[in-house]
């Protein structure tokens, strides 16, 4: 067979935008992630445009060497710069052309996108907002849709609706700020049928933001200010006892059963402390993260049930980390990522390496899932 024949039997090259930034806190967590799949994904398979979302909202063009530099560095996060470029998404169904404006005002074409890879985390990117904007043209992408995205970005919703299907959450209490403005004394009630210590958690943001670890009533006022500031509707919950663990999810093919990791991964905490995102991101100094963890085999599928079942009950499409604490009467889910963190050594891509697939054959896998997903409508 000539080198010519090879050529055109080989299979078309997609091109995939990679979607990063964004305004919420975690916008410096989501460019570093960015910068680790572009360095990993299949060049065989996939041409890429770069876009980021700048802190203000701007979607801008970006070269691929403008990433190299993203690193997790606790001093001095990276951040999409304004470049004076604004990237168009296509402009109806009957295209999937994506255009930029030059600072000049020129318009140019970038090529026709396959798929969108959206690698943002928390408000304005993983609940929905995006995925919403996508869906009016109908550019497919990785991930959940708006229904799934929404849900699982908001804890009381979600917790409501798995709590309903018979999944074990912790107890909880949820009160608005305009709720505790109306009525200040409220905040020595919100305690009420539950546990110390307490979570006090803002209802819509991601890895931990906002988050405080409460030992006792006095320490209820200021640890509503800090999940405030990231969310008008917080909500409080039981501490619960247990080994905090974490599976992967993976949307199934062609209308089979989401799939899981074959191993579990835990978080264990020294010092009393909590993983929170300074221990996740920023300062891994007394947080352990043991893969695989050592769970029976009874304990590993009581959480792919549950995994599994919560992944379908909300919705998810793509990919999910589910995490739990594993207790003594079996698994309590604490919450579901539907954008869990990305970066290759993030435990959603080690629990999937850990199982058989490398971080290059997952981020092909999902644009795939993606392409090949049906309509929502």
């Amino acid at each position: 067979m000539t080198a010519n024949a090879l050529r055109e039997d080989a299979p078309a090259k997609r091109t995939v935008v990679l979607l990063f930034g964004g305004r919420s806190s975690e916008h410096g967590i989501s460019c570093v992630t960015a910068a680790g799949v572009l360095r990993a994904i299949d060049r065989a398979k996939f041409d890429v445009i770069p876009v980021g979302i700048t802190q203000q909202g701007a979607t801008v063009l970006m070269e691929e060497s403008d990433l190299d530099e993203y690193r997790l560095d606790a001093a001095a996060l990276p951040e999409v710069a304004d470049n004076g470029t604004r990237v168009l998404w296509p402009a109806s169904t009957a295209t999937r052309v994506i255009s930029v404006i030059d600072p000049s005002g020129r318009v140019r074409e970038l090529g026709s996108a396959d798929a969108v890879l959206p690698m943002l985390h928390g408000p304005y990117g993983e609940d929905g907002t995006v995925q919403g904007m996508l869906d009016l043209v109908d550019l497919p992408y990785v991930g959940s849709g708006v229904l799934g995205s929404a849900l699982c970005m908001d804890k009381h919703a979600v917790k409501t609706v798995l709590a309903d299907a018979g999944i074990a959450v912790a107890p909880w209490n949820t009160v608005t700020r305009s709720q505790l403005d109306a009525d200040p004394a409220l905040v020595s009630r919100l305690d009420a049928d539950l546990t110390y210590p307490l979570f006090v958690k803002p209802a819509r943001a991601g890895s931990s933001v906002g988050v405080s670890k409460v030992v006792a009533p006095t320490e209820l006022p200021a640890a509503l200010e800090v999940a405030f500031a990231e969310d008008r509707t917080v909500l409080i919950e039981s501490g619960v006892v247990g080994r905090e663990v974490e599976i992967a999810v993976l949307e199934g093919r062609r209308d089979a059963r989401p799939r899981t990791s074959t191993v579990i991964g835990e978080i264990v905490i020294s010092g009393g402390g909590f993983y929170d995102f300074a221990s996740k991101y920023l300062d891994g100094s007394g947080v352990r993260l043991d893969l695989p963890a050592e769970v029976s085999e009874a304990e590993f599928a009581a959480l792919q049930r549950d995994a599994v079942l919560a992944f379908e009950i909300a919705q998810c499409a793509g990919l999910a980390r589910v995490d739990f604490f594993l207790t003594e009467n079996g698994p309590v889910l604490n919450e579901i990522n539907t954008l869990p963190g990305f970066t290759p050594i993030s435990m959603y891509p080690r629990l999937w390496e850990a199982s058989g697939l490398s971080y290059t054959e997952l981020i092909t896998e999902l644009i795939e899932l993606a392409i090949e997903r049906r309509p929502a409508y």
